[in-house]
């Protein structure tokens, strides 16, 4: 069985891989690897979110810890809360994007820093099969509650800059983003989609990584009049948008409309962008005055990146928007309202505004399964040894007119492909190039 204590988070099927006597483990095991004093712990909206609560702080208070319950919050207000009260650690109890059955913990030391596989969530795992817990203490800690959301949105809502009547439409999937949209609630007209929160997820899965759960927006928005439309996932750390006539736009175009916004106020800002996205962001982050840097994929790499830089923003192609702002972590309210302002100050429509930066064209994420992927990527290396090759991540092959980039997945037997040339069909030629390389 795989294990629930993953690469950026512990993450598992409650009642069966993740139990709450297992949570009271590792909440114990979280005081002995972090020494905390003081740990804020948010939640989702699944039913077995508070249960999970209770056991974990149960194994925190035994052994002297102050437990400061946030209660239902979205991931990124969990982290404005670390910082904002001056945490030891933070927990956000949510499994994120999963179906409802799965539940975990995201897990953060001070200044919202997160935890990843290399820099504890192993060593939680270790400590949890070897019970090597602390004494408890001769006093136990208190649990106590605090309401974020205020702080969060006067914080955050700062930042609009709304200059005309906007409507938008806004996909809740009956989870966390309807706590981060009040950030925005009365800045312009908005029509919610599944606005009741429900962890069991009765309308769609709550993941605009997947295009299946954007139908019934787009749908609406196809209806109507918006201005745009915005889709949050179950936590809210990420969100994915509709243009005015309801097609997707890709994650790193907002990313470069994102960076554009930032530098108007702060030229030669560093920005940062993954690796699989478009050479056209780093080009519009270079035409805006920034500096352009490629991250890793995986959030505990962009933030760790980002603090080393002082970066102010960087955006990933799975649709997380970090922001110094927010201890260098995701805030999709604040992705909502940058592009909010940004519509609202353009005579033009978003379609518009994003039409010059879809410059290339994008194979998209394409996985295939392989039963060895050292073969794969030394035969990758052979094939392509006259290109310009980063090793960031995975490895990224780079010519004049279309590079690539491979990963292995950290969780399963695939790897990755992200593919993207200068016109469509040398996209199309390379990517069946490659994928037959990989699959062959």
């Amino acid at each position: 069985m795989a294990s629930i204590f993953k690469a950026y988070d512990i993450r598992g099927i409650y009642g069966e891989t993740l139990t709450d006597d297992l949570a009271f483990k590792i909440g114990r095991a979280i005081f002995a690897f972090l020494g905390c004093k003081k740990v804020v712990i948010g939640r989702d909206m699944r039913p077995h979110s508070k249960p999970l609560f209770d056991a974990l702080a149960r194994g925190l208070v035994m052994h002297g810890a102050e437990v400061i319950d946030l209660g239902l919050c979205s991931t990124p207000m969990s982290y404005y809360a670390n910082k904002l009260l001056g945490a030891d650690a933070s927990i956000m109890i949510t499994a994120s994007h999963n179906p409802g059955p799965w539940n975990g913990f995201k897990i953060c030391r001070a200044n919202a820093t997160p935890l990843s596989g290399a820099t504890g969530i192993m060593d939680l795992e270790r400590i949890v099969k070897e019970e090597d817990f602390c004494p408890p203490a001769a006093a136990k800690g208190r649990i106590t509650a605090y309401d974020i959301l205020p702080a969060y949105t006067e914080h955050f809502r700062a930042f609009a800059d709304i200059r005309r009547p906007l409507n938008v439409l806004v996909d809740y999937a009956n989870a966390m983003g309807i706590l981060e949209g009040k950030t925005f609630a009365g800045l312009f007209k908005e029509t919610p989609l599944f606005d009741t929160l429900d962890g069991t997820f009765p309308n769609h899965e709550a993941n605009p990584l997947d295009t299946h759960t954007l139908v019934a927006a787009q749908q609406a928005v196809r209806a109507g009049q918006y201005d745009f439309a915005a889709c949050f996932d179950g936590d809210a750390d990420r969100v994915g948008f509709l243009d005015e006539k309801g097609d997707i736009i890709p994650m790193d175009m907002i990313t470069a409309l994102i960076a554009k916004m930032v530098l108007a106020k702060n030229p030669g800002a560093n920005i940062f962008y993954d690796l699989r996205s478009s050479w056209a962001v780093k080009e519009v982050i270079l035409e805006n005055g920034g500096i352009p840097h490629r991250s890793r994929v995986g959030h505990a790499f962009i933030k760790a990146q980002m603090r080393e830089k002082d970066a102010l923003f960087a955006g990933e192609l799975s649709g997380h928007y970090y922001f110094k702002e927010n201890s260098f972590a995701e805030s999709s309210a604040l992705a909502v309202l940058f592009i909010a302002n940004l519509v609202s100050q353009s005579d033009k429509p978003l379609s518009e505004l994003i039409a010059p930066i879809r410059r290339y064209f994008a194979s998209g994420e394409i996985n295939s399964t392989v039963s060895d992927s050292a073969r794969v990527f030394q035969a990758l290396r052979a094939k392509y040894a006259d290109a310009d090759l980063l090793e960031l991540d995975g490895l990224s092959f780079e010519y004049p007119t279309w590079w690539f980039n491979v990963r292995s997945s950290n969780t399963e037997p695939l790897v990755r492909l992200n593919l993207e040339a200068k016109t469509k069909a040398e996209m199309e030629q390379r990517r069946d190039e490659v994928l037959a390389l990989i699959r062959g």
